[in-house]
């Protein structure tokens, strides 16, 4: 009896020590586990919040280079969101083989226990129901007596120890498989997650190529666009010199007679009628674009609608009816001196050349010529036959 306490206690104390390693190593792979998953919600919010940007960017007027730069961000956000996944399912099957460990020593232990407690069971029904008191009654001494009562005492307290230890081994064994259904349920929904995050990565590389592709498609478009007007503007550039060339040298053979003065005089600084009523789409000199190209303007853009009347700003002649490239139907009004307005992006004009115009009558009607701007009228200001000048500071303030 002596010698199978002594061999029971000690086991109990080895399994202490073998389940203590075990437990922390649970432990620390749950707090590692608890904080990928942290990691893995902080880096879906983050997308998240992408996502709500790029249908915020989608609702209004944007840059595709800004729209491929939110794909890139989502894209590498989705690459760590499978690296998290990765790591959560290394950090799992770590803890399913830790978890299987323990189980196995739990129920190697079980059984261990179980024999120990089937040959006390044994042991107390062969030496019957009143063994334990032939012990004590049997004592040769006083201390023998107290000897044996003590040893008695530790025995039955060791039997209640080894009945709550197969009691917990019982409970230890059901929480593991418990647990192991779970982690194994995880390894599941790891890899389905993870499937859907490496096909949401595909289809983020597939909508960054095809943005791509546009942004390309669209730089070389505007690149096309601004050489187009710059041909344009170069024309018109060329035809009122030739034009202005030709008042000079007419002026210079018919004397101080035939310099008429201008119809447009520093006095109506701010003060000329606007030549079609609407908003302003772009101002003169250099803009920037919303893809990041610049334009340079020798007048303004007023936006109105298909077929608005446009009216002379003051009296002159007309020096040029005809089409200028991405100007479309372009009216140039000689208004003497040197001084010209330029009516660009006009629908229709019926002036012909030399007529006579007075100030406030319709020369013509907003059109759209250039695809990549809404119906407007392209409006200039040219002075003493020099450069364009900001018609803006020449218009009635508004």
């Amino acid at each position: 009896m002596n010698r199978h306490a002594l061999r029971a206690v000690v086991l109990a104390f080895a399994a202490v020590m073998v389940a203590l390693p075990a437990s922390t190593r649970a432990q620390t792979g749950e707090s590692k586990l608890k904080q990928q998953q942290d990691e893995l919600a902080r880096i879906r919010k983050e997308r998240e919040d992408l996502q709500r940007r790029m249908k915020g960017l989608q609702t209004t007027a944007h840059d595709l280079s800004e729209e491929v730069n939110l794909l890139n961000k989502q894209h590498s956000v989705t690459e760590r969101a499978v690296r998290s996944l990765d790591q959560q399912l290394s950090s799992i099957r770590e803890q399913v083989d830790v978890t299987t460990g323990n189980l196995v020593n739990a129920e190697v232990e079980t059984i261990e226990k179980r024999g120990i407690l089937q040959q006390r069971l044994t042991d107390i029904y062969k030496r019957g129901p009143l063994y334990t008191s032939e012990v004590l009654l049997s004592a040769q001494s006083f201390g023998n007596l107290v000897a044996r009562y003590k040893y008695l005492h530790i025995l039955a307290l060791h039997d209640r120890a080894l009945m709550n230890r197969v009691r917990n081994l019982r409970d230890t064994i059901r929480n593991q498989r418990r647990q192991l259904v779970q982690l194994q349920n995880g390894v599941s929904q790891n890899r389905q997650e993870k499937a859907q995050e490496e096909a949401r990565l595909r289809e983020l590389e597939g909508r960054r190529a095809l943005s791509l592709k546009k942004v390309q498609a669209d730089t070389k478009k505007a690149k096309a666009r601004l050489d187009q007007l710059a041909k344009s503007e170069a024309r018109l550039n060329s035809v009122l010199a030739s034009i202005e060339a030709e008042r000079r040298r007419v002026a210079g053979r018919g004397g101080a007679a035939s310099r008429t003065p201008s119809s447009i005089r520093t006095s109506e600084l701010g003060r000329l009628d606007w030549p079609v009523e609407g908003t302003i789409l772009y101002r003169f000199g250099r803009v920037i674009n919303p893809n990041n190209t610049t334009t340079r303007w020798n007048g303004m853009g007023i936006q109105a609608t298909s077929g608005t009347p446009v009216k002379s700003v003051s009296n002159g002649t007309v020096a040029l009816n005809d089409i200028m490239g991405t100007y479309g139907r372009t009216v140039i009004i000689d208004h003497g001196g040197g001084d010209y307005s330029v009516y660009s992006s006009l629908a229709q004009s019926s002036l012909s050349k030399g007529a006579r115009v007075t100030k406030g009558q319709t020369i013509g009607t907003v059109g759209s010529n250039d695809p990549s701007l809404p119906p407007h009228l392209h409006f200039e200001i040219r002075r003493g036959g020099g450069p364009a000048v900001d018609p803006f500071e020449w218009l009635r303030g508004r």
